[in-house]
């Protein structure tokens, strides 16, 4: 059974398709099986994985109106363990299309559930809005994962979302729970970031990861070459940075990883 992580925050630039992105590649790279799922009509998650969103015969749209088989969608990403479910413009008339469905919040839940064996991890990337594809996500998750830039229009932005999971959790999802916050584009010599962090630390307390994901240049070049930053330049911080964040989740999740900690000991 599959662990399913919504990577959610409506405020946009916070890094959160880089975080789906690389922390997808870097669960990966440790032989889980995953499926990256794209539900922003971007397509910026299909992008970075090196599939071209503008060839796409079908894509999540059809998925989730019911008009092909997710697995006849899902596409395998060369050399690794990573499935990408990808995503276009087409995505829009999902978003409104959904709207007159009775159970349009539960399209995403039921098409997940065919292929829930198949895969060890699953993370959506959701839009930058609290829209009806970001709600799927959350009706759909066990876990919503939080990338934030550390300053102070985050903080208020933080706020709503943790409300409407918590609406969520209330009424549809009661498995849904916060997985965790991850500090973003990070800048030690910036005091309000340093501030902000100390802030999340001392009111969400082990919510936060240790991981931060710092500023970084290949990190930003990465996606324009169609390739996770750890396929990029393995060396970089941000790939360091993102195989971290993925040693958090598997000590979090993942039998294996728990297993592995007590043998050493």
């Amino acid at each position: 059974m599959s662990y399913v992580i919504a990577v959610a925050n409506q405020k946009g630039g916070v890094g959160k398709t880089t975080t789906a992105i690389n922390l997808a590649a870097s669960l990966a790279a440790t032989k889980r099986r995953v499926l990256l799922v794209d539900l922003d009509a971007q397509g910026n998650a299909t992008m970075g994985v090196g599939v071209d969103k503008n060839t796409l015969q079908r894509s999540a749209r059809d998925v989730l109106l019911e008009l092909a088989a997710i697995r006849d969608v899902i596409l395998q990403v060369q050399r690794s363990t990573l499935s990408v479910l990808p995503a276009n413009a087409d995505m829009t008339e999902a978003e409104i299309k959904l709207r007159d469905v009775p159970a349009g919040d539960f399209a995403l839940k039921s098409a997940l559930a065919d292929v829930a064996d198949d895969y060890d991890y699953v993370l959506l990337d959701c839009p930058p809005a609290l829209s009806k594809l970001t709600v799927n996500a959350l009706v759909a998750a066990d876990g919503v994962l939080i990338p934030m830039q550390c300053e102070y229009y985050a903080l208020e932005g933080l706020s709503a979302l943790m409300d409407t999971v918590g609406k969520i959790k209330r009424v549809i999802n009661p498995n849904l729970e916060i997985e965790g916050l991850l500090r973003t584009m990070f800048d030690p010599r910036n005091n309000l970031s340093n501030d902000v962090s100390a802030q999340l630390e001392s009111h969400f307390g082990d919510k936060v990861y240790r991981t931060i994901v710092p500023r970084n240049v290949r990190l930003a070049e990465a996606p324009s070459h169609g390739l996770p930053v750890m396929l990029y330049d393995a060396q970089s911080t941000g790939a360091r940075a993102y195989l971290a964040l993925a040693g958090e989740v598997l000590r979090r999740h993942d039998p294996r990883a728990s297993r592995n900690r007590k043998d050493a000991a």
